[in-house]
């Protein structure tokens, strides 16, 4: 009878809610239309069923691309980093344990998250792929760091590796070539975690000179429904000195930002941010932007600048004057994560220039969005144009996930990692 009762829970859950009233190319580019708010009594659940890849499928490529998988059988990879040699790390992780709302929210929370295939114990570790023979698959698979606590984001400055956990950034020592590091992390700086961990991924990049960490942190709930003092240096990114730990906010506003790259031409950090959730189908597109030195971007009080999300209490008016509009939307819930962009050289000239973005997928919208990697085209370190379909059919004809895409890479060579969280794959796409 429980499981009856959680069966028909399920389907009226996943019954309920509204549909999108636009294509999500409208939600999509530097002025996307932004339409009034429709939320519903109950939230849209229409995730896809995670079901992995059968013998021999791969994503589809665009046209002009190939893909092959670099390396299978992972145990959920999600963010990647490529090592100067061409090593790659691929973190193994998930949620830690406990991580989530209570109630009956949490219970549908719950039942959602494993049907999306992402309820699986992490493995809290990175494992190192080398492709010594450059044929395309790594060859060598090697545990590199076990007994983390749900890792994220990886840098490499000089003979120091730092990998941000979900509640601290730790510094390993790194020689070239190594295949493990087995010596303890010390701690550089703790990170916002505790009891209440809504969005656990950190992500890391070091500043050009090595100087200076930038690491990235998810709000503690949708629209701080759990009290702004859980949202202190959340919602953020955050700047680190290495040498003493020393932390500071350097842009917030931020609801759950994810990727990190610097721009090639202007030399400018960007992001790729998931906006809230409950305000319909075509509310609110999630972005990429520049990160600008103290820039406030609107969460939880307004959206694409002076937007005002009216079931936050109590209202900031002068936060939302000075809120900042996004540079690109990416489309409404398509949870965009991975950012990397391009260096030109082992794919077409239509997928250089530009940003790839890593677009994880709706869980709810109707239809669904996302569940692609896109490349989005650049002239003179701005984007230009919609974005392009890189990798496509991670969801069947029936509706079930063989994957979703997560973390992107750019390798030496120039070609695109994709690390696939349901697939447990990690997919290399270059040109036919």
């Amino acid at each position: 009878m429980k499981r009856l009762l959680s069966a028909c829970a399920l389907v009226l859950v996943v019954g309920c809610g509204n549909s999108a009233d636009t294509g999500i190319d409208r939600g999509t580019g530097p002025a996307p239309e932004l339409p009034e708010p429709n939320p519903s009594l109950v939230p849209t659940v229409n995730v896809a069923r995670a079901t992995g890849w059968a013998a021999g499928a791969a994503p589809r490529p665009a046209e002009g691309l190939a893909v092959v998988a670099f390396a299978s059988g992972l145990d959920h990879p999600r963010w990647l980093h490529v090592l100067p040699n061409g090593d790659v790390l691929v973190a193994e992780t998930n949620r830690p344990p406990g991580e989530g709302a209570g109630g009956l929210r949490g219970w549908m929370m719950a039942r959602m998250i494993k049907r999306a295939g992402a309820d699986v114990p992490s493995a809290n570790r990175i494992t190192l792929l080398r492709d010594a023979d450059g044929d395309g698959q790594a060859e060598v698979r090697n545990p590199f760091i076990e007994n983390l606590n749900s890792p994220f984001g990886m840098v490499l400055v000089g003979d120091e590796l730092y990998v941000a956990n979900t509640d601290a950034l730790v510094r390993f020592p790194y020689r070239k070539g190594d295949l493990a590091i087995a010596v303890p992390g010390t701690k550089v700086a703790d990170l916002p975690a505790g009891e209440l961990n809504h969005h656990w991924t950190k992500n890391v990049i070091a500043s050009r000179d090595g100087l200076r960490l930038y690491v990235t942190v998810g709000s503690n709930s949708n629209i701080g429904e759990n009290g702004m003092e859980k949202e202190e240096r959340r919602a953020a990114i955050l700047e680190i000195d290495p040498a003493s730990g020393h932390t500071r906010v350097f842009a917030s506003g931020l609801r759950n930002p994810n990727g990190l790259a610097w721009e090639p031409v202007t030399g400018e950090l960007w992001t790729t941010v998931n906006e809230r959730d409950e305000l319909g189908g075509d509310l609110v597109p999630d972005y990429m932007t520049r990160v600008r030195e103290g820039g406030f971007y609107g969460w939880p009080y307004s959206y694409f600048g002076a937007h005002v999300d009216l079931r936050v209490s109590p209202q900031r008016p002068e936060l939302v004057a000075q809120a900042i509009v996004p540079d690109y939307a990416l489309g409404s819930h398509t949870a965009s994560l991975g950012l990397a962009f391009g260096t030109g050289r082992a794919l077409p000239e239509g997928f250089r220039d530009g940003a790839f973005v890593a677009q994880h997928g709706s869980w709810n919208r109707k239809p669904r969005s996302g569940y692609r990697v896109i490349f989005v085209p650049f002239v003179n370190g701005r984007p230009s144009g919609l974005p392009r379909d890189v990798l496509t059919g991670f969801v069947n004809d029936d509706g079930e996930a063989a994957g979703r895409p997560t973390g992107v890479a750019v390798t030496g060579e120039g070609g695109l990692l994709v690390a696939d969280d349901v697939g447990n794959t990690v997919w290399l796409v270059t040109g036919e």
